[in-house]
């Protein structure tokens, strides 16, 4: 008779599951210890829970297969909670092991008591206490059914004592828990609603996401026949920009003026696989037929005229043949050619400017998109660090891209690195790291070195939270509590044993990073990078000029004259100079 928790190493395994990542406990030390025994499932050792959830969640974004994390009781699991927040919120399968007290124990404030079942339920699609041996095998199958079926985390939560009670193998009948394979789409005369509004209109445009993985060709070909712009939002870009002479662009905050102006003077929007939260992007007449295989997701942006429940490859298979072919290329074009001056306004900064100090970040952020293999995965940090990947990282539909995209938490380049350097490790793996983002998980550089994970690390290094202070500007407030203390990134990583550049001139960049990129293991390079670069959004609304007025006023009379002398000089002077 095998223990509840070589079973359930049994049962991961028939599944396709190679790994777990996660940090050992007493409370874990059955599971844990089924894995040192059963061989074909690796033990991925981090040095902090949370970034084996987030791990694990750049392992499901690539594979698209179940991943795996486990934490022990408490405080153990408890610190997965952000990293599967992201997971969910991400829609990828991932399977969260939470140990837990011992069962008779339960009630009482015993020490480091939690109820998981009740912490990790807004962030699951399914979370259930294993309470009796008996149990296991019905909710373990289930959690992963749920998991894989609904693109979610599943939490399952096992008292110690449980994972190393025997169970007979007739108690236990395991079988492979695999995706489903399905044809889902609108019925017909629902796709024949939405062919008589598209018939019906020339101004159309397309507003894609995430949802479009694996329907580029049919995207495009739609595009075509309606003679559409395509706006892509951030979880969109690398599915559907490469290969694309339909694209016009990211749309929101940190999007391109384009993007903006091609839905803003739509009078047909396509919502195709997108949950787009700013409302403020949306337009304010146009029609809009939105596509989701979740049909609760309909209509919650924005006023939907027709809502269709599909994914978008099948959506748009039985769509194409119903629609009229269009020849009225002019919104198009206007919108192409916006476009193109926006594409040309944000390359134009990303350049060496004449060896100024310090480095521009968009300029660090082309060079890496240059130098990088042409099939990396590209990870980002919440803040400014999103924004030059979104603007200056090229997609072709082979290279990746993941990031907290929809739950917005920092510190996930670096364990996202983690989780997508595991999956494979002869692919290249590059995380864009802020400094405030890299410090809060700094120790899983240690990590890099332990698991011998050759992750590429490039440090916007600006001493500073400055997405936020973007965001102060804006509301019209001073900067207060974004100071960060400068750290040399690059001697941190020597001393862990990485490569360590630290670059302070624009001259040395490119080779700093070549360099980087062609060492055998894990290396940081540390970019010295503006503090008050710009990142001007597609519109400035009223309230937002108001804000910065206000900001300017009040930081002089603040005393605090020359920082607003550095981001005139960083920003306007420059570009006057352009």
């Amino acid at each position: 008779m095998a223990t509840v928790a070589q079973h359930l190493i049994a049962a991961l395994k028939v599944s396709g599951v190679k790994r777990v990542y996660g940090l050992p406990g007493d409370s874990l030390n059955g599971f844990t210890d089924a894995i040192r025994r059963s061989g074909g499932i690796s033990w991925e050792h981090v040095r902090h829970e949370e970034a084996a959830a987030f791990a694990a969640a750049a392992d499901a974004a690539l594979t698209g297969r179940l991943a795996v994390c486990a934490g022990s009781c408490g405080p153990g699991n408890l610190h997965l909670i952000n990293g599967l927040f992201d997971a969910q919120r991400s829609r990828v399968p991932v399977l969260a092991i939470a140990a837990h007290i011992p069962l008779s124990e339960v009630g009482s404030g015993y020490f480091q008591e939690t109820h998981p079942q009740e912490l990790f339920r807004e962030c699951s699609v399914y979370c259930e206490l294993v309470s009796t041996p008996e149990m296991a095998p019905r909710i373990v199958e289930i959690a992963m059914r749920t998991a894989v079926e609904e693109c979610g985390v599943a939490v399952v939560v096992i008292p110690g004592e449980i994972f190393g009670t025997r169970v007979g193998e007739r108690d236990w009948h395991i079988r492979p828990v695999l995706p489903t394979r399905s044809v889902v789409r609108p019925d017909d005369e629902s796709l024949r609603q939405a062919a008589d509004i598209l018939n019906a209109h020339t101004r159309i445009t397309i507003l894609g996401g995430a949802g479009c993985a694996g329907a580029h060709d049919e995207l495009v070909s739609l595009a075509a026949t309606v003679q559409a712009p395509i706006v892509h939002a951030l979880r969109g870009k690398e599915f559907i920009e490469y290969d694309n002479p339909y694209d016009v662009g990211m749309t929101g905050l940190l999007g391109f003026a384009s993007g903006y102006k091609a839905i803003r003077e739509a009078e047909v929007l396509l919502m195709l696989g997108t949950d787009f939260p700013y409302r403020q992007f949306y337009p304010d007449d146009a029609r809009i037929i939105q596509v989701d295989v979740r049909g609760s997701h309909i209509g919650r942006r924005a006023p939907v005229d027709l809502g269709l429940v599909g994914t978008v490859k099948d959506t748009l298979a039985g769509l194409q043949p119903l629609l009229t072919p269009k020849h009225n290329r002019d919104h198009l074009d206007r919108a192409l050619k916006h476009y193109r001056k926006t594409r040309k306004s944000l390359d134009d900064l990303g350049v060496n400017d004449r060896d100024r100090t310090p480095i521009r970040p968009e300029y660090v952020a082309r060079l890496v998109d240059q130098l990088a293999d042409d099939a990396a995965v590209f990870t980002y940090d919440v803040g400014t660090p999103t924004i030059w990947a979104a603007r200056y990282l090229t997609m072709n539909g082979r290279r990746r891209l993941i990031g907290s995209a929809t739950h917005g938490s920092m510190a996930g380049a670096l364990p996202h690195a983690i989780g997508a350097q595991t999956v494979d490790r002869s692919r290249q793996v590059v995380a864009l790291a802020g400094d405030g983002g890299l410090t809060m998980l700094f120790g899983e550089l240690a990590t890099l070195i332990q698991n011998k994970l050759p992750v590429k690390v490039v440090v916007f290094n600006n001493s500073s939270l400055s997405f936020v202070e973007l965001e102060m500007k804006a509301a019209g407030i001073v900067n207060f509590g974004t100071d960060l203390n400068a750290i040399d990134f690059a001697a941190v990583a020597k001393a862990l044993g990485l490569c360590g550049r630290r670059v302070e001139n624009p001259g040395d960049l490119a080779t700093a990073l070549s360099d980087a990129f062609s060492c055998d293991g894990p290396a940081v390079v540390d970019v010295v990078t503006a503090r008050q670069e710009l990142s001007i959004p597609p519109v400035i609304t009223a309230e937002q000029a108001k804000g910065f007025s206000l900001y300017a006023i009040r930081t002089i009379l603040a005393g605090r004259g020359d920082e607003l002398l550095d981001l005139v000089s960083t920003n306007v002077a420059r570009r006057i100079l352009d």
